[in-house]
């Protein structure tokens, strides 16, 4: 059987990276737990590439208590140093930091829109958003939109671009490749009436 068309951007000779792509990238997340651990790891990819962070991922969990929001809410200096020590994770100072304080303002969006997800799908109305000439972007609309919101609500390394790539991620925008098996699937899965282009 032919292998289904992937994206450009995933090595092929990576199994990681095949199954990332076939099986999470842009498939849209409803649940406040898968949508919080990538919305963290985002934060820390910021300036590194996306496998460094799915390989580092495991250790992320088991150093960011599964990626509880309330627990990290809660991590005080001696959390920060424990995390500083931990050679599996990515050791920088202010993306724990700005981890630490944006869990604390995830709590508040839940409590405010009654969850997390709630919040993000907000911005588009609940829909899937789809690129005007079908083409993968830096950032949108829709990111310059909600990373200002973020931003005005004390979130840090949340900028258009990172948040943009998380929305790919987390398929609130569906920028696999037009002639990626995963595009269609994903248009088919959302229904005409389910997207949006902007």
């Amino acid at each position: 059987m032919e292998q289904t068309k992937r994206c450009g951007w995933v090595n092929e000779q990576s199994a990681l990276y095949c199954a990332y792509h076939d099986e999470e990238w842009g498939t849209p997340l409803r649940d406040d737990g898968p949508m919080y651990e990538l919305f963290l790891l985002e934060l820390f990819q910021a300036g590194l590439s996306w496998i460094t962070l799915l390989k580092k991922r495991e250790a992320f969990r088991a150093a960011f208590d599964g990626f509880d929001v309330e627990k990290i809410a809660a991590y005080g200096e001696e959390k920060v140093l424990s995390l500083l020590q931990d050679a599996s994770i990515i050791r920088s100072r202010g993306k724990i930091e700005a981890a630490i304080s944006n869990a604390k303002i995830v709590l508040s969006l839940r409590r405010e829109f009654g969850s997390f997800c709630n919040y993000l799908w907000s911005f588009s109305d609940g829909k899937v958003v789809l690129s005007p000439d079908g083409k993968a972007r830096a950032t949108s609309p829709l990111s310059d939109r909600m990373a200002a919101d973020m931003k005005r609500r004390g979130m840090r390394y949340a900028g258009s671009v990172t948040i943009h790539s998380f929305l790919q991620a987390a398929g609130i925008v569906n920028e696999h490749d037009p002639s990626c098996g995963r595009y269609a699937a994903l248009y088919a899965e959302a229904g005409d009436d389910g997207v949006l282009r902007e």
